[in-house]
């Protein structure tokens, strides 16, 4: 039946019978780990939009009450912003990997990847927005602002993003909107991924071709998998249950104020490099350009 039944056959050609490389190394576990994170994120960030509430004057106080009112909700709360950050450390090394073995070298597979790094991005940006913190309201406000940079259009597209002349709001809801549905796209994103990848199959350490060397995926990899998983859940509830807030940043337990700026406007650790970026260059618009440059610079490689 695995092997004639439509659906299964699907699974079974994916995970099962898939001819693997003998040699792939730990750095070839990434990937898996990534359709966790994404698993992971959509659980718990569905059981947050069940206690969270999208409006300006409710919005903090809901993050609030998930904490303290609901059952495990503090577990939950912290596994999503610390799942986050598990993401972005496996989506660093898996491109990481990727440029040091030459893996750009399967285009589509390479190419839907940079999508899929762009659209991770996005989800996080608008994610950190949502708690309506000191630090989420002046993010949005700092990064949405950029998009004015870009000639003639781009006042009236910031405020078209907006929904008003400031972030407010008809922002908080549509970004909530954005939030939950991007995940699902960067999940069918992540399944073409996978598509494209299985037309060629993986690449190993060596560079050479395999085929003359395969073993099935299941029972080699699938244990291999598994034991990349608990020691990543390990490393993520250590920081959750000892650390939660290690990588967060303290302003955003101020409620949002549009009033005051907090003295040290940053984003979260795993978007630095491109703040960096943008910061470093004096024109607006250049800044801009070396920010979008600095992640498109990936879909150059090939």
């Amino acid at each position: 039946i695995r092997k004639t039944h439509p659906l299964f056959k699907i699974i079974n050609h994916a995970f099962i019978d898939l001819p693997t490389p003998s040699n792939i190394s730990s750095w070839w576990n990434f990937g898996s780990l990534l359709g966790i994170c994404l698993m992971i994120q959509i659980i718990t960030g569905l059981f947050l939009a069940m206690h969270y509430t999208s409006d300006t004057t409710t919005a903090f106080s809901s993050v609030t009450h998930i904490c303290r009112d609901v059952n495990y909700g503090w577990l939950i709360r912290y596994m999503h912003a610390n799942g986050a950050s598990m993401f972005f450390i496996c989506l660093f090394l898996h491109v990481g990997r990727g440029i040091y073995y030459g893996s750009y070298t399967l285009m589509e597979t390479w190419n839907i990847g940079v999508i899929l790094l762009f659209t991770v991005m996005a989800t996080a940006f608008m994610g950190y927005v949502l708690p309506w913190g000191q630090m989420s309201f002046w993010g949005a406000t700092v990064i949405t602002n950029l998009l004015s940079a870009i000639p003639y259009i781009g006042t009236t597209l910031v405020e078209w993003i907006w929904g008003g002349f400031s972030v407010d709001k008809a922002t908080l809801t549509r970004f909530f909107a954005f939030h939950f549905i991007l995940p699902f796209i960067i999940a069918a994103l992540a399944f073409v991924h996978l598509l494209f990848l299985h037309e060629t199959g993986s690449n190993n350490p060596t560079g050479l071709n395999s085929d003359s060397d395969k073993i099935p995926f299941h029972p080699y990899y699938t244990i291999k998998d598994i034991l990349g998983v608990i020691i990543m859940i390990m490393f993520l509830m250590t920081l959750v249950l000892f650390f939660p807030d290690l990588l967060g940043d303290p302003d955003n337990y101020t409620p949002a104020n549009p009033l005051n700026t907090p003295p040290h406007i940053k984003p979260e650790w795993y978007f630095l490099f491109a703040y960096a970026i943008l910061r470093s260059i004096p024109n607006k618009l250049g800044g801009v350009l070396a920010l979008i440059l600095s992640i498109l610079v990936l879909a150059l490689m090939p």
